[in-house]
Order: C-alpha cells, then structure tokens, then sequence
C-alpha cells in the first residue's frame, strides 16, 4: 500500500507516534464531534424576516425557502422560529419593526427589499444578516462589494442591469403600437428610481414617450390608473416594491378593467391573474438564500461569503389575461 492511500490513521501510525500521544490525540479528535453535538443538541435556531409583503402574500417564496431549510435540517415549529415582519408600503414602520425583530434575538435576519436592507444597516451591524433579494447591495452602501461583502450583510442580489430595457422591449412587442407608456412604482425606493432611468433610456430608444407614476398607497394606485385612461396610456410597466407587492392585486383587476397592457416585474402577479412578466425567479432566490442561512448557522460570517446575482429569469404570460385584454 502506497502513502497516499493511507488513512490519516494509518499515516499517524506510520510516523511511530508514541503510544501515549497517539492515544491522547485519538481521545482528543473523538470528542470533538461529540461536543459539536452536545453544543448543538437542543438548539432552537431563530430567524427574524424582513419581507416587502405579508407571509400570506409571499406564501410561494416562503414555501421554497422553508423546503431547503428542511434539508438541511432547520425544521419550524421543531427547531427553528421564524419571526416575520412586513411594512406593506409603510416604510415609516420600517426601524419599529427592525427594533422588534432585534430585540427577539435573531441568530440571522432574512430581509427583502432596499428600504429593508437600509433599515436593518442603520440599527446593527452585529447580527448576520442574509438578503433574498436586494437590488444593488453596493450602491445603496450595505456591502462593500460582492466578492467580500465585508460587514454583516451578504445574499442575493435582486436585479442584472438591462432588465428594465428587455422588459419595454417585450411589452413594445405585445402592444407595437404603443406610443405612451407608465412605469408604475414606490419611488421613495431607490431601486424603483434605478429602474426607472433604465426605462426612459429604453423607451426613448423605441421613440415611446415614458411617465411616470409614484405610487405609495393603495389611493395612489387607482389614482395613477385613472390619470393612465385619461392621458391615453397605451401600456404600464409595473415594479415591485413594498407597495406594488401588498397591492397586486389591486393592480392587476385595475388593468384588466381598463383594459390595460401591463408588463409586471414578478411572476407572481401573473399567477394572480396579471397579463405579462419578464422578471428575475425569485423562488430561486430565496431557495439560494437559505443556503446562506444554513452556512451563518455553521459558523460562516457573512463578510466572508460573497452576494449571488440571479442565475434564472422567467418570462410568463398569462394566456386567460391575454385573451380578456
């Protein structure tokens, strides 16, 4: 038998270790296991989300991200608790709600959402924190860069930059008349403004005229497609925000009763009935963010572990809406 197929063992043997040390480093390396274990045994993992919408809402996401931390064998209700907070919009709630989630004690926080991640900066920068989906984590200053994020934030980042660009392309290809559009969003988010300068480069490249409309309660929501009918918008372009998502589906029967082509940017408005989505799978961003989760629990820091981009993108259209429109 040659060296390189000796066991550590053997190889320890072969090197005439004395009797006594080798059986003092064989007690030693037995317990180590044994004391991970012991440490671990009873041990109730404790996750503080921090989401755009309401569990209810954001069911499908968490559905998947509960399903991989049950592989690795967090299971609710056993040995993990989730405490799950939404501002629905209010971003004014936003340090209340960091303020409670920080006080349950979290062993990581999971949050979404660039407000979100902008709160949870200002109130520590001691827990572990994991986003799902964040948009531009260095622009906005929560991490320093993606390969070493550097403080006490890593994840997934949300968006690729020409999205917005492909988005007004495919909807100019659904509606080719379209001369006017909307893009539609909570532009108290600095992501939804990102977006939005995006959209005005793409629009003017196709010759359509682009407005805007900041949308920041469910009021402001059938205002904006009041004014969209008025001023002869022929399609909209949705973001999703913290108002858009607890708001969707308000949105969506407002398009479909005016009649208005409306290109959304997440799958899940088409499940609830909306016409069109180009968008990032967020159901694999959340699937992703609880590897992360799972490495915090193991000891990694999150400084060290390098923020994801998207991998998957989905383009869903709704053939019932298709056909009503």
């Amino acid at each position: 038998m040659t060296t390189q197929h000796l066991s550590p063992l053997t190889m320890l043997l072969s090197r005439h270790t004395r009797r006594r040390e080798f059986i003092a480093l064989a007690r030693g390396a037995a317990a180590w296991p044994l004391a991970a274990r012991a440490q671990q045994a009873g041990k109730i993992w404790r996750i503080g989300m921090l989401d755009t919408a309401s569990r209810e809402l954001n069911s499908v996401n968490m559905g998947v991200f509960l399903e991989k931390l049950r592989e690795y064998g967090y299971v609710e209700g056993k040995n993990l608790i989730i405490d799950y907070r939404s501002a629905g919009g209010r971003n004014e709630r936003l340090p209340e709600l960091v303020s409670q989630l920080i006080g349950l004690n979290p062993d990581v926080i999971v949050l979404r959402g660039t407000p979100e991640a902008l709160a949870v900066k200002n109130a520590t920068s001691t827990i572990p924190v994991v986003m799902s989906a964040v948009v531009d984590p260095v622009g906005i200053g929560v991490a320093a860069s993606l390969s070493r994020p550097d403080g006490n934030m890593t994840g997934m980042s949300s968006v690729v930059s020409d999205l917005e660009a492909k988005r007004v392309g495919i909807l100019k290809e659904l509606v080719p008349g379209m001369k006017r559009m909307a893009n539609l969003g909570d532009f108290r988010n600095s992501a939804v403004q990102s977006a939005w300068e995006e959209v005005q480069i793409a629009a003017r490249s196709l010759m359509i005229d682009a407005v805007r409309f900041d949308v920041r309660r469910a009021a402001d929501v059938s205002r904006a497609f009041n004014v969209a009918v008025s001023e002869k918008i022929d399609a909209v372009q949705v973001q999703v925000d913290g108002t858009s998502r607890p708001n969707r589906q308000l949105i969506i029967d407002l398009a479909a009763m005016h009649k208005l082509p409306a290109m959304y940017s997440a799958k899940e408005f088409v499940a609830d009935g909306g016409l069109i989505a180009y968008a990032t799978s967020y159901v694999d961003l959340y699937r992703r963010a609880a590897s992360f989760v799972d490495k915090i629990f193991k000891g990694a820091k999150p400084s060290e572990l390098p923020i994801e981009l998207p991998t998957k993108f989905e383009l869903v259209l709704n053939l019932k809406s298709a056909k009503t429109i």
